[in-house]
């Protein structure tokens, strides 16, 4: 209303600071039915059923292709309009389905702006191995740092929030503007090894930028902690100089995030018996096992590999390869998102590893 001076004010009962409208006011009532649906790539399927079934909910049908000239495909067969659709795809290869880490990455990058496109509401890359994490600094000069690049791309694409699992470096985390959630395997495979009740155990760190994670690992199984001297000549390459620490007539494990072509764990393994160790294992949450890591491992001194499904694992590995399924933990990171729940609480806020 206007006074004599020309002045507008509110009304008594429209004012927003009248105590008797304020508490009706502070939030608008929207009845909005939640939906979720789980879709998979073709990086990693069975782990994708394997959620599905945890969820209990039905894979949604994706059509997904791979042209002659190289480039894929996808397209969503059901409506998935206001759904939170979680993609499935860690973006490594899978012989059996034919995708190579490159085409997973483009794969999934199409399946988030096709979900973006057809108006879901909010868009999860799931992707418990995030490809090119290795490459997350400059080591030489004229080099990218291609996990941020993939960072920037997933982001653009229209991701909303992204979970994944032990990163290879924690500022990876700071490459994106968008949540991630970050899980780790680190009490799936201290569970383990706890239950295998080994005497006399040892945690062995294979360099110095692992030993933050080795030592919460030995903490967590009551062991001791060693660190292998390592170093990088050129990519894909590692020498194993000697052990800090005391391994011998002792169980060592060797802990780390990933195996590659297990070049790396064969030496570092080799070096830790000849310091006297009588038994070494190896955990890692990521079995890329690319290039002659079958050979390596099965010529290694190791008496068991414990890793975990993130990435599908040939069904011709190694007999002394442990594969550990990961499902339940991610189904759920899944369940808590969807419900606005805290995901940390999975882990007692101890899943910051770095």
């Amino acid at each position: 209303m206007t006074d004599s001076a020309g002045t507008f004010t509110l009304p008594q009962q429209m004012s927003a600071m009248d105590p008797r409208t304020q508490s009706s006011r502070a939030s608008l009532p929207i009845d909005y039915n939640k939906r979720l649906m789980l879709v998979s790539g073709r990086a990693n399927p069975q782990l994708a059923i394997d959620i599905a079934e945890k969820l209990e909910v039905d894979l949604g049908p994706v059509t997904l292709k791979t042209f002659s000239n190289g480039e894929v495909y996808c397209r969503y067969e059901d409506s998935i309009r206001g759904a939170d659709v979680f993609i499935v795809q860690p973006t490594c290869g899978n012989p059996q389905t034919g995708v190579t880490a490159n085409d997973s990455l483009m794969e999934l990058l199409f399946m988030i702006d096709a979900a973006v496109g057809a108006s879901a509401h909010r868009v999860i890359a799931v992707t418990p191995w995030f490809g090119y994490s290795r490459q997350d600094k400059k080591s030489s000069p004229r080099e990218p740092i291609s996990a941020r690049m993939v960072a920037r791309m997933l982001e653009a694409a229209g991701a909303d929030r992204v979970l994944t699992m032990d990163l290879h470096a924690g500022q990876i985390q700071g490459f994106f503007q968008k949540p991630v959630d970050h899980m780790t395997a680190l009490f799936m495979l201290t569970q383990y090894f706890s239950d295998l009740g080994l005497p006399d155990l040892v945690v062995v760190a294979p360099d110095a930028g692992r030993v933050k994670l080795n030592k919460k690992f030995a903490s967590k199984i009551g062991a001791e902690l060693a660190i292998l001297d390592k170093e990088r000549p050129a990519q894909q390459v590692a020498e194993i100089g000697y052990v800090i620490g005391d391994v011998k007539g002792k169980t060592a494990v060797i802990v780390d995030d990933m195996i590659d072509t297990a070049g790396t764990l064969k030496a570092a393994a080799r070096t830790v018996k000849e310091e006297g160790a009588k038994r070494v294992y190896a955990a890692a949450t990521h079995a890329i096992f690319s290039g002659n890591a079958f050979e390596n491992l099965r010529e290694s001194e190791l008496e068991e590999i414990v890793v975990t499904d993130t990435i599908p694992v040939r069904a011709d590995r190694p007999a002394n390869v442990r594969v550990l399924p990961c499902a339940e933990l991610l189904t759920d990171s899944i369940r808590r998102i969807f419900v606005d729940d805290s995901v940390s609480e999975v882990f007692g806020g101890e899943n910051q590893l770095f």
